[in-house]
């Protein structure tokens, strides 16, 4: 695959057609925006701290969840909960072109408060939806964003949040894990957050939790959606972009994480955000 390179601010453009553009608008707090046309880019498995409202608007996207694969077309509306694994690719040659929505849990908790929700953390009850007026006001966001048109983006950006959860939600869904393999793998997850430029291996993980490391493993997949290392990698990622958007370059944020260089940050940033560091980091703060 070809190299992303910058184009234009907060936009990242690829060989074979590929183009992404992933920012925030700052009239618009709490949101993330990512407009795109993919090819032969593929999501590894990885979840969002918030909320995932995408419109597809061409080609099919294929998205891999927990327990099933959901294949959407132009006209329908992907809905995706908080810290749920999810992975993404083309579901056909040409790719898929999608408008994308990343509102925070407290965006989404703001709304649903304001339109009457049951009480409770809002989640969605459907993982995909086929409603082309939905699908057009999520793109119509994008332009009133990109038009720094803030009345029409924000008046656009609640009208289609209430629409999802009137129609979509209920409370969030809780998961049960077994009482045990939950604690280990919660604990070993804590224990990647503090350690994470320097892991321990499984073994050395399941040792110092007092477990084997396939039992670990069994119950940090049934807890995460993932395995440790597969997890890891995504954290590091979150805490990456939170360096960047403080404006922290690209080198040193993949020192701070963990990441070997900043060419194997590019590389795992690229393949789970959509589009380089550096292009997500003029997204953010207009640094050149």
């Amino acid at each position: 695959m070809a190299a992303v390179e910058g184009a234009g601010r907060g936009r990242g453009v690829r060989g074979a057609g590929e183009w992404a553009r992933h920012w925030r608008y700052a009239e618009l707090p709490g949101l993330d925006l990512l407009r795109a046309h993919y090819v032969r880019h593929t999501f590894p498995r990885h979840a969002h701290d918030g909320y995932v409202i995408a419109a597809v608007t061409g080609g099919i996207e294929e998205i891999g969840l927990p327990g099933s694969v959901v294949r959407a077309g132009p006209g329908s509306v992907v809905l995706i909960n908080p810290e749920v694994p999810h992975s993404a690719r083309a579901g056909v040659p040409e790719g898929w072109a999608y408008a994308t929505l990343y509102p925070s849990r407290e965006l989404i908790a703001q709304v649903a408060a304001e339109t009457g929700a049951p009480r409770g953390t809002p989640g969605f009850t459907a993982d995909m939806v086929m409603d082309p007026r939905a699908a057009r006001m999520i793109t119509e966001v994008h332009r009133a964003a990109e038009e720094g048109n803030p009345l029409a983006a924000d008046t656009l950006l609640r009208g289609v949040v209430a629409r999802m959860l009137q129609r979509h939600a209920g409370p969030l869904p809780a998961r049960t894990f077994a009482a045990g393999g939950v604690c280990d793998a919660e604990r070993a997850r804590d224990l990647l957050e503090r350690r994470m430029t320097d892991p321990p291996s499984l073994d050395q993980l399941a040792a110092s939790l007092g477990t084997s490391p396939f039992a670990l493993l069994r119950a940090f997949r049934e807890r995460y959606g993932m395995p440790p290392h597969t997890w890891l990698t995504d954290a590091r990622v979150r805490r990456a972009r939170l360096l960047l958007e403080a404006g922290t370059p690209p080198a040193e944020a993949a020192v701070a994480v963990g990441f070997t260089d900043q060419p194997h940050l590019n590389r795992h940033f690229t393949r789970i955000v959509g589009v380089p560091p550096g292009a997500y980091r003029r997204g953010r703060t207009g640094a050149s």
